[in-house]
């Protein structure tokens, strides 16, 4: 199945009938009074704390004050390279554009922190760095020069190839989404880089929101210790497959229709995405449709998890992930009882040990009645909604942030 391979890896390097929501969800429905900014995947971050080994949705907070460096540390700012205006590539309004950072490592380093600045935070709906090892770095910059320095499109991953990503090891450093602030890891872990390494800074605009030139920051915190263990990303998608309300109708209606309407947004691998998460997640490529959609996946390695987040987009209503569930060893590791797409932090959770023989579960509920009233939604045709890119298409993602053994 090297096409349904193939698609995963793409979303390594991202992501019935409709009741109404609860009644939680429908009073954030009803207090919503500007409508949510747009799509964003988030990376490793730092949020409010949990108790019991269940994290629940971050609490929106005043900006912090810098943390101090800590022993060890540098700080190093690296910025987009120009002032980008943003541009649909295609149809419909999102512009994922990818831009290549030079951090100018000297020496092999661990980043333990960062805080991601958009130029036009109205504009810039995601920030995700993806790490690029010495060993590509050539490959980067020649796909940069390509545009003259300007970037390239890059919706899904960066556009450079696998190189060895997987869903267990996404090579991410960081990301920002809405509610996002300075992200300072805990003091025994970083995220590696080595000597030579770039960064390709992927930036997602949502166009309904203006078009006036950008130019995103980035402060990293660095350190050359030894002695942190290195943190990775593990992804966990499941599909999205939410159809048009009863008596509600539409060109976009027909499944084929939306997933053809996708794939003429954001490319060819729209589709094998979609397809082939139901074809790993159920085993089938029919899928069931439906608002709550789930994958459970089993575990390959030892690692322990450090911190959980969930990403969806605007239609999202609840999102859970579970250790082992059905057995006696079950544990709810996040649970968004209310999803709030402006605050999509990751939250910490006390050090939980993971290996061979457990499995780990995704389920979100969206729900087409968000259409009615928020503001990014209205006008907008009715659609059956599958996995895609865009700020109002949909995704559904559970993030674990890990070490290993």
């Amino acid at each position: 199945m090297p096409a349904i391979a193939a698609a995963l890896t793409a979303v390594a390097l991202l992501a019935a009938g409709c009741g109404t929501p609860n009644q939680a969800a429908q009073a954030r429905l009803d207090g919503h009074s500007t409508g949510h900014a747009g799509d964003h995947t988030p990376g490793p971050t730092s949020a409010a704390g949990s108790t019991g080994g269940t994290a629940h949705a971050p609490t929106p907070t005043t900006p912090a004050a810098p943390v101090a460096l800590r022993r060890g540390e540098t700080m190093r700012t690296v910025t987009s390279p120009v002032a980008y205006t943003p541009k649909a590539p295609t149809t419909g309004t999102d512009d994922y554009r990818c831009f290549v950072l030079d951090p100018k490592l000297a020496r092999d380093s661990f980043v333990t922190g960062f805080d991601i600045a958009p130029g036009q935070p109205a504009e810039v709906h995601h920030v995700i760095l993806f790490r690029v090892p010495p060993s590509a770095a050539a490959s980067a910059r020649a796909r940069d020069a390509q545009t003259g320095g300007n970037g390239w499109t890059c919706f899904g991953g960066t556009g450079l190839g696998s190189r060895g990503a997987s869903l267990d090891d996404a090579p991410w450093v960081g990301a920002w989404a809405p509610g996002g602030r300075e992200n300072v890891l805990p003091s025994d872990v970083g995220i590696p880089l080595q000597r030579g390494s770039l960064l390709i800074m992927q930036v997602h605009y949502n166009l309904r929101h203006g078009t006036t030139p950008d130019r995103t920051s980035v402060k990293l915190r660095l350190s050359s210790s030894t002695e942190l263990k290195p943190l990775e990303t593990m992804l966990y998608p499941a599909p999205v497959e939410l159809p048009c309300r009863p008596g509600k109708s539409g060109p976009l209606c027909d499944r084929s229709a939306a997933v053809a309407d996708v794939t003429a947004r954001f490319g060819p691998m729209s589709a094998p995405i979609v397809n082939g998460l139901l074809l790993v997640c159920n085993g089938t490529v029919i899928p069931t449709p439906g608002p709550t959609q789930s994958c459970t996946r089993r575990v390959d390695s030892a690692a322990t998890i450090r911190a959980v987040a969930g990403h969806m987009h605007l239609l999202g209503s609840s999102l859970k992930i579970e250790l082992d569930p059905g057995t006696a060893k079950a544990r709810t590791l996040l649970d968004i009882k209310v999803w709030d797409f402006d605050n999509q932090g990751s939250v910490p959770i006390p050090a939980t040990q993971i290996g061979p023989g457990d499995s780990i579960k995704v389920s979100c509920t969206h729900d087409q009645a968000w259409r009615d009233k928020l503001p990014d939604l209205k006008g907008l045709p009715e659609r059956y909604v599958v996995w895609g890119e865009g700020t109002t298409d949909e995704m559904c993602l559970g993030l674990l942030s890990v070490t290993r053994p």
